[in-house]
């Protein structure tokens, strides 16, 4: 099992069906859609946890740490995810982003994002990626109950999918 004993036993598994980012369900979080023109350079599937840690008061998000994968099944690791937040592929490549936008989908779920690249360092499929869209998430949200002791760390399991997109040709010259 890919989290251990009574961890998020709903949403160990990754979703079967995929939700495309440019046909969101109507009245779901229509805003979650790369920069018009954007074209689709990479797509991951992501399963690890939201890290937490009690303040005394409240369950602070301290980052991820995830697995990315090839496929729904969990075949063919990819690449990581974690702080930054950074996708680092196995190639080398990698991009830290920030949160653009957001939409709440499901209480239990975290967010759907829109992320805007900050960095992007190497060669290959990431190379002048743009935007990040995090979409068809599963789990992840901060416990509902408080923590035993101030410092303490959570992971919460969650699974999501990646969409790592370019921008435009026309928006790419416009900037100049």
């Amino acid at each position: 099992a890919p989290f251990g004993p009574g961890e998020g036993a709903a949403v160990a598994a990754l979703p079967s069906v995929a939700v495309a980012p440019d046909a969101v369900e109507p009245g779901v979080c229509e805003d979650i859609h790369a920069p018009e023109g954007s074209t689709l350079a990479f797509h991951a599937y992501a399963r690890g946890s939201q890290i937490y840690s009690w303040t005394g008061t409240k369950w602070q998000f301290t980052g991820p740490s995830a697995t990315l994968y090839a496929d729904a099944g969990g075949n063919g690791v990819v690449g990581s995810h974690y702080g930054g937040p950074t996708w680092e592929l196995n190639s080398g490549a990698l991009v830290v982003a920030e949160k653009h936008r957001s939409c709440d989908v499901d209480p239990a779920d975290i967010p759907w994002l829109v992320l805007n690249v900050k960095r992007n360092e190497g060669p290959g499929v990431l190379q002048g990626v743009t935007h990040i869209l995090r979409v068809n998430t599963a789990g992840g949200q901060a416990p509902a109950a408080g923590g035993s002791y101030v410092g303490e760390i959570r992971n919460v399991p969650y699974t999501a999918e990646y969409f790592f997109y370019r921008a435009s040709m026309e928006a790419i010259v416009g900037a100049r």
